[in-house]
């Protein structure tokens, strides 16, 4: 298989600002992307991605699916050789092409926590200044926050808001970008944290606010999040280190001190992608957030936790640690994310799949939203997954943000109004 030479797919330019460059960055330029099908060459597809030492941006491959497979220079040749007369679709032309133009981040004047926000990514130090621009704008209505701080000491910030009745109903909490190189997952949760404010005084936003307090935290791993930013744009997990190991990183959606031991959600292996950690909440954000978690349960109660993610297009309902295990409320919470994916897609025509974590997508234990359904008992939990489903991938162009934000917001006012 030959392929053929396609400009980069998804890309949106920007007036302003300039592109961010380190020379410590990993260079992606001359890497594609591609999407290959799997169908029933499972052991194959695995091969070949084994044999020339490649990465997937969905993990390992399944019967009937596909993989999207990151291929560098040297390996194209070999690659098209390994999977002649197979079926595959680029996704990325020139990798680093399509990173460059992610990474045009617009500048951002302090004080001015606008809608134009939202038609560029941004630096860590800005999103920091950003919610703290958007509190002073609505500053009896709303607190900046921490759930505790990152292995390298960042504060893991958020912002809280309530309605006229105060502080200290049941709480809705929203987790953005757990893994680093999901950027619009921030832009998502920020996107709601803005709509929200800006639209407090509307009879449905205050019907909301008298309800619950409301907990969004943009970005659980910061320490990731800013080496994806100055290192490597496709950084998943945190940045914490493992004796005995030179590779860095444990994936901390599957180090939650829930369902951890099982195997095959997760790996053991500290270079890996989706490393479990040494043992149960050893992550420092992992430790955080549950504590942080517990106590809000403990003091006010938990009505609604999302994981927010990218990608695939999928709205999700535990479990992760088992594709047999359904919670207790099953039939309600597919109905519900049937709901909010149709709400979603009333907006745009983008298609969310709903179903549970395990059989929608893959098994993933030691996961948020496990634990949060099991151990911290919160009333409905769920994980979606946003744009894409393969086109541009963790890569989304930044025309794409207000959009991804716009039919996100549907499907959660979808939620807010019909939980019981």
């Amino acid at each position: 298989m030959k392929f053929p030479v396609l400009a980069a797919v998804g890309l949106a330019s920007l007036a302003s600002g300039a592109a961010v460059h380190s020379s410590q960055r990993k260079s992606y330029d001359g890497y594609k992307v591609v999407r290959l099908s799997v169908g029933q060459d499972v052991a194959k597809v695995s091969s070949i991605i084994e044999k020339l030492d490649l990465t997937t941006w969905m993990g390992p491959p399944k019967a009937g699916r596909h993989s999207d497979i990151v291929i560098p220079p040297a390996q194209v040749a070999a690659f098209e050789a390994a999977t002649v007369g197979m079926k595959a679709t680029i996704m990325h032309e020139d990798l680093g092409l399509s990173i460059d133009e992610q990474n045009t981040f617009s500048t951002y004047a302090a004080g001015s926590a606008n809608a134009t926000w939202f038609n560029s990514y941004h630096s860590y130090a800005d999103h920091i200044q950003f919610l703290k621009d958007l509190q002073s704008s609505y500053p009896s209505q709303s607190a900046v926050i921490s759930a505790g701080n990152s292995l390298n000491g960042r504060p893991i910030t958020g912002i809280h808001f309530w309605g006229t009745g105060g502080k200290g109903k049941p709480a809705i909490v929203f987790h953005g970008t757990v893994h680093a190189r999901e950027w619009i997952s921030t832009m998502v949760v920020e996107y709601f944290a803005y709509y929200m404010l800006t639209n407090s005084a509307t009879t449905e936003i205050k019907g909301f606010l008298d309800k619950y307090d409301m907990f969004f935290f943009p970005v659980v791993n910061p320490d990731g999040f800013v080496y994806s930013q100055t290192n490597d744009r496709l950084w998943r997990k945190n940045r914490q280190s493992t004796s005995g190991s030179s590779c860095i990183g444990h994936d901390i959606n599957r180090n939650w001190p829930y369902q951890w031991s099982v195997t095959g959600g997760a790996s053991t292996s500290p270079c890996a992608q989706d490393f479990k950690g040494t043992s149960a909440g050893d992550a420092p954000e992992t430790a955080a957030l549950s504590a942080w978690l517990q106590a809000t349960k403990a003091s006010q109660g938990v009505k609604l936790f999302i994981d927010w993610h990218a990608y695939s297009q999928l709205f999700m309902t535990p479990y992760g640690y088992s594709c047999t295990a359904l919670a207790t409320k099953n039939t309600e919470y597919q109905s519900l994310a049937k709901g909010a994916a149709a709400a979603m897609k009333a907006v745009f025509g983008t298609t969310f799949q709903t179903g549970p974590i395990c059989s929608t997508i893959y098994k993933a234990t030691g996961s948020s939203v496990d634990y949060v359904q099991d151990v911290v008992n919160a009333d409905y939990v769920f994980t979606v997954e946003l744009r894409d489903t393969g086109s541009a991938g963790f890569v989304l162009p930044p025309a794409q943000i207000v959009p991804s934000g716009q039919e996100a917001w549907a499907g959660v006012k979808y939620l807010l109004g019909n939980m019981q």
